[in-house]
């Protein structure tokens, strides 16, 4: 059998607070019958007292304890006489002796002469036991004491102890009964809050990631609810690019393809001819769609982690060069000034790949190219510092809105929000540009350019 979560706390609680009670029960009731035990032994030490008084009085009348031992019930006389009238028995003349238990003040008060030999002791008195001299004339005739008690027999101080007793064991029961009264409530409230919990568990599972639970404290439970917030959060974020992920590659997909079955099926139904420009159009579109799918591959590679890189020794200038000298005619042809400032005679050595280097300062010049405005400029420059050389990339305009600069590395994304592909491109570049830095344990950033257009800062370690 299954027992509810509910029902182990309240039994977890309830057995903590029967085990608290028990204690304090047990440590009230020995803390309560040694202290009620020192109460009556000093009740006795000061009847002791009154009883000194008596007997030297007696002593300087009889001039000696022969009276006592000749006369023992003179002796019980005198022990009557030193009981407080609070404590003597109703209904008792004052002349009539009531019996006393064995271990009452009668049976355990001691008399002893000068020589400290008993009148009234037991055979077998402790040495150790506290003796109050008898004074007469300034001489001492005799010591009384008193042997301490060791259990209370008095039926009155039994009876009292035992209503003690039982009030200590009606308290204890009582905490038992409030503390399940206590407990039944307050595991009811923490089981519901777990049910909560569970039920937006249950609903987030199955694909509902706008599930969210209230935070009503700021214990455990308030921060696992807020933990559970985030990861909602966090999962319906994914979920979102996930869906724009499928709808725009879907449509990256979707275009090129879309021209090349309209071109193919206008050729075979004769519409247009097969002449070369028709056939170099289908090209353009084929290559369109190859790269697409291959930085589609590589990004795929990037998150599995199995994207080769090929690291060896090179140097940041010359890589750099290589990839501005394959695209100076095309930034010639659209009017666009690319601007140069490379280091010279001081290399800039990297232990880096150097395919994935020109991959990277490729699709940035490519980035730049499609969309300056013609006439505008490219300005290229490399600081080189003690143990990190940064590359820079600033364009003319038009610029990027300053919202918009963290998202420039986010794949698909492109400033504006149609889908409209007229400049090329699908959003893929940069976001291969971030994941190569990053393999080379580099940062990359956008700026607003001074130029107007926008800044790309790369900065990477060098290996001298």
């Amino acid at each position: 059998m299954k027992i509810r979560i509910q029902t182990k706390l309240f039994l977890a609680m309830l057995a903590v607070a029967c085990g608290v009670v028990a204690c304090m029960f047990l440590v009230m009731r020995w803390s309560f019958h040694r202290g009620f035990l020192d109460y009556v032994n000093k009740a006795d030490l000061e009847r002791v007292e009154s009883l000194a008084g008596v007997l030297e009085e007696a002593y300087a009348l009889e001039r000696s304890w022969r009276f006592l031992q000749d006369d023992p019930r003179r002796w019980r006389r005198l022990l009557r006489a030193s009981l407080p009238d609070q404590f003597r028995e109703p209904g008792r003349q004052p002349g009539q002796m009531r019996p006393e238990p064995r271990h009452l003040f009668a049976r355990r008060v001691v008399l002893l002469d000068a020589g400290k030999q008993g009148i009234f002791a037991p055979p077998d008195l402790p040495e150790n036991l506290p003796l109050k001299p008898l004074l007469h004339e300034e001489k001492t005739v005799g010591y009384l004491g008193l042997l301490p008690l060791k259990m209370i027999a008095d039926a009155r101080q039994l009876r009292f102890v035992t209503e003690q007793k039982q009030a200590f064991a009606i308290i204890a029961l009582a905490m038992v009964f409030l503390a399940a009264l206590v407990a039944i409530p307050l595991a009811q409230r923490m089981v519901k809050r777990i049910r909560v919990l569970a039920s937006a568990t249950h609903r987030l599972a199955s694909g509902h990631y706008d599930t969210r639970v209230p935070v009503e404290s700021s214990d455990e439970m308030g921060r696992l609810s807020r933990d559970f917030n985030t990861l909602a959060l966090t999962l319906e974020k994914h979920e979102q690019t996930r869906r724009q992920w499928i709808a725009d590659i879907s449509h990256e997909l979707r275009t090129p393809l879309s021209i090349l079955r309209g071109e193919i099926e206008a050729m075979q139904d004769g519409i247009r001819a097969a002449t070369p420009q028709a056939i170099g159009s289908l090209h353009g579109e084929v290559i369109r769609l190859s790269r697409l799918v291959n930085d589609l591959y590589d990004l795929s590679l990037s998150d599995l982690g199995a994207l080769t890189y090929s690291k060896a020794d090179t140097d940041l200038a010359e890589a750099l060069a290589q990839a501005l000298d394959l695209y100076r005619p095309e930034y010639a042809g659209k009017g666009i000034s690319l601007e140069t400032d490379l280091p010279t005679g001081t290399a800039c050595p990297l232990f880096a790949d150097s395919k994935r280097l020109h991959q990277l300062y490729s699709n940035l010049l490519e980035n730049s190219l499609k969309y300056t405005d013609p006439g505008g400029r490219l300005r290229v420059f490399v600081e080189r510092g003690d143990a990190a050389a940064t590359v820079h990339f600033q364009d003319s305009g038009p610029g990027v809105p300053e919202g918009d600069l963290d998202k420039l590395f986010d794949r698909l994304y492109r400033v504006d929000s149609s889908r409209n592909r007229e400049m090329g491109g699908a959003g893929l570049g940069l976001s291969i540009c971030r994941s190569i830095v990053e393999a080379h344990a580099g940062t990359i950033a956008a700026f607003p350019s001074p130029l107007g257009g926008l800044w790309v800062k790369i900065e990477l370690p060098m290996s001298g």
